[in-house]
């Protein structure tokens, strides 16, 4: 509610002190000479504070959001080396959308509807956009503002916190059965790509992603210990992959055709004269870094386009590369591991990720329950 005094100066100049308290806020106050502009004041203060509008620092007022956004992508997304692209262009959305706002007058409403337009929009290959997608969208935005509240006091508080999310779908659980899997891994054994099938049985063997693969080093696989060492991965942590011996005989048979000195378990495979010139024009014009990228972005559209070609010659429809990772999983969960077994093994730092397998282990659950009863419950005594 607004309390507002009234004050005369020492050269009998009359002011209006007005304060407004509302109970979760901190107390707003402001001076007006005029009766009517306090109460004006303190109605709009109380109406922009239960809307989540009204910011108490006066940055709020100085900056519009699109001035956050290319600081947060200036001096923030360069750290964030894997999602700095993607992210990048989330937050240009969000910058054309309402960018000319000022920060104090971003409310949780004005991100609802943009969440809405982002959620009835396309993209640029003509699909509806997935909930999943807007999350990240509204997940992009959220952590620009959180930084801009904790380290630039630029803001108060982040308006996305009263803004609800779309429900993501179900996680997706497509594995092979037994049958499609063998004739999965007979195509890619005899497909033209030297790379397709190792790679292939590498996912399968060990759960890891695509990415994770064909960028492997010769010095994070130790034989010895069977163990794969992955330094990056995609939630930022250092993961140890445990070799079965079927990885193990992949790997081994891969060091027999191994260039000298070459450092990539998958090397890149050679092109053809034409590609090589057009992949080096203008090379002065490039960082090292950006030919590697370009390099690695050629070597996975390769092994891509040979993996497309495996799954029509294998008649197997609506089955994804990840998906092997999803096989990995459900095989595991089959097996007899435990979800939180499977969640270090694939690198998940919570088991949501994993409860989607839940239903495949349920064989194991009901021979846990039966040791237990063979050794507590079945007494003579009782």
């Amino acid at each position: 509610m607004a309390v507002i005094e009234k004050r005369k100066t020492q050269d009998g100049k009359t002011h209006y002190r007005v304060k407004v308290r509302l109970k979760g806020y901190p107390s707003q106050t402001s001076t007006h000479e005029r009766l009517a502009d306090a109460k004006r004041w303190a109605a709009e203060t109380e109406a922009s504070i239960r809307e989540g509008r009204h910011f108490k620092t006066a940055e709020a007022k100085k900056h519009t959001l699109g001035e956050l956004i290319d600081r947060y992508i200036r001096d923030v997304l360069p750290q964030k080396k894997k999602s700095q692209k993607k992210q990048s262009a989330q937050l240009l959305w969000w910058k054309d959308q309402i960018g000319h706002h000022l920060l104090s007058d971003l409310s949780p409403s004005l991100i609802a509807e943009c969440r809405d337009r982002l959620a009835n929009g396309t993209t640029y290959r003509g699909a509806v956009r997935s909930p999943s997608t807007v999350i990240r969208y509204i997940a992009a935005l959220s952590h620009a503002l959180t930084v801009a509240v904790k380290e630039w006091g630029w803001i108060d508080d982040n308006p996305i916190r009263k803004v609800s999310k779309p429900k993501e779908a179900r996680g997706r659980v497509r594995f092979l059965e037994q049958e499609g899997l063998v004739r999965l891994l007979q195509i890619c054994k005899e497909s033209k790509n030297p790379y397709l099938f190792p790679i292939v049985k590498i996912a399968l063997a060990t759960g890891m992603r695509f990415g994770e693969i064909i960028n492997l080093n010769w010095n994070q696989v130790d034989m010895l210990r069977k163990l794969i060492t992955l330094h990056e991965t995609k939630n930022g942590d250092r993961r140890a992959v445990p070799l079965s011996s079927q990885a193990l005989s992949v790997f081994a048979d891969l060091q027999k055709s191994r260039p000298p000195h070459a450092l990539l378990v998958f090397p890149r495979l050679p092109r053809s004269r034409s590609s090589r010139a057009a992949e080096l024009e203008n090379p002065s014009s490039l960082s090292r870094e950006e030919l590697e990228q370009i390099q690695k972005s050629q070597k996975s559209a390769v092994i891509r386009s040979a993996w497309e070609q495996a799954l029509i010659k294998a008649e197997i429809d609506d089955f994804r590369f990840h998906d092997l990772r999803h096989c990995a999983a459900s095989y595991l969960a089959m097996s007899g591991a435990s979800l939180s077994e499977i969640a270090e093994i694939l690198g998940h730092k919570t088991l949501a990720m994993v409860k989607r397998y839940a239903h495949l282990s349920d064989t194991h659950k009901h021979a846990v329950i039966d040791r237990m009863n063979k050794n507590f419950l079945e007494l003579e005594s009782l």
